[in-house]
């Protein structure tokens, strides 16, 4: 039976670092040599800074993602109001159109009744036939 052995494998140093040759995570490494830092164990005492730095990072985020959502639901109503407004207006001014008096004299022909001719008589009472 064969025995189990390690083999190494073939090295391509260009295979991982992209085209420049020296990815944007490396350079942010070196530049703030956090592998010191985290090998000289926690910093206890900016433990609480950071963490308030991190929670104001989040609120931040969050406002802003907030505000932005608060921006197209004002456009959209914006739209859907002038949208409205122009059906208000084409329908205030159909039904304008449709009470006038040649209007409903026009509609009302089809049924047979007519408009009449002569002036309204006014009726007057006496005072003792109340």
């Amino acid at each position: 039976m064969a025995q189990n052995s390690l083999k190494s494998a073939p090295s391509n140093s260009s295979s991982n670092t992209g085209s420049a040759g020296v990815s944007m995570f490396s350079y942010i490494e070196r530049f703030l040599n956090l592998e010191a830092v985290v090998n000289s164990g926690l910093p206890e005492k900016h433990l609480f800074r950071i963490l308030f730095v991190i929670v104001i990072a989040i609120v931040y985020i969050a406002n802003t993602h907030m505000a932005e959502r608060n921006v197209r639901m004002l456009n959209s109503m914006k739209s859907e109001v002038e949208d409205l407004r122009a059906d208000y207006t084409t329908l205030k001014s159909e039904l304008v159109v449709g009470l006038k008096q040649s209007e409903v004299a026009r509609r009302v022909a089809s049924m047979g009744l007519e408009e009449s001719q002569s002036p309204p008589v006014k009726i007057k009472l006496e005072e003792d036939e109340h």
